[in-house]
């Protein structure tokens, strides 16, 4: 005999289970017996109900109980994982692969509530020195408390991100290319404002930063782009 269960999609094994006892209980309580017709479980009637079928629901209940559990449970993990991929492997900000789809998920909102948003764009100068003075731990170390300084001075809705090596973005959401340029000024102070330390060693921290308009014209390497050019054009006009 073929069973037909329903009913079970959305309800967890526990709670199927006890409608089942409250069904059993309110007949109980009724001093009488349901006719087959009358009384239905999972689309069985009582009738058929034998204990061996009642056996056989109770497992594959029990089974699907598991599975939903079993699909929770990677879920969770995919979503770690997801999360792993997008963080940079040195410093904990966001990596340049999430930083471009994150650029471009802005540009999409931007076109569509014409909402304005920037990004800044950070170069650490002669962070090389660093590395040839102190060691390359002590560059990662480096590099890891801009990113903390980045992440702390940002607000919530921002995007931090490690675009490689020394440099670095801030995507800046509701901000027009006026207030970014204030707040990229702002940053970089901050930046600058401690020396790094290693140890009983010290080194300052000196960056040049350029910013660009995110518009949905442009496409987001045409953006980073941009803010790369303007940082450099103002790395050069400060040193001439």
């Amino acid at each position: 005999m073929a069973l037909k269960v329903t009913g079970t999609r959305n309800q967890p094994f526990s709670d199927i289970r006890r409608r089942a006892l409250a069904e059993a209980g309110a007949r109980a309580a009724g001093g009488r017996s349901a006719r087959p017709d009358e009384t239905a479980f999972l689309g069985l009637s009582e009738a058929e109900l034998t204990p061996a079928v009642q056996g056989a629901i109770w497992t594959l209940l029990t089974e699907i109980d598991d599975l939903r559990q079993e699909v929770a449970r990677l879920k969770a993990q995919l979503s770690r994982i997801e999360a792993l991929a997008d963080q940079d492997p040195l410093v904990p900000v966001l990596n340049r692969r999430a930083l471009m789809r994150e650029l471009d998920r802005i540009r999409t909102f931007s076109h569509r509530y014409g909402s304005p948003a920037a990004l800044i764009y950070f170069d650490l100068d002669d962070f090389k020195s660093v590395n040839d003075s102190f060691g390359h731990p002590a560059g990662d170390l480096a590099l890891r408390a801009v990113a903390e300084r980045l992440t702390t001075q940002a607000a919530d809705t921002d995007l931090v991100a490690r675009v490689g090596g020394d440099e670095f973005a801030v995507v800046l959401t509701q901000a027009s290319l006026p207030v970014a340029e204030i707040r990229a000024r702002n940053l970089a102070r901050n930046l600058e404002a401690n020396p790094i330390q290693f140890g009983e060693w010290s080194a300052p921290i000196h960056v040049s930063y350029g910013v660009s308009e995110i518009t949905p014209d442009l496409e987001s390497e045409e953006i980073l782009a941009r803010a790369d050019a303007d940082m450099y054009a103002r790395r050069q006009k400060r040193r001439t």
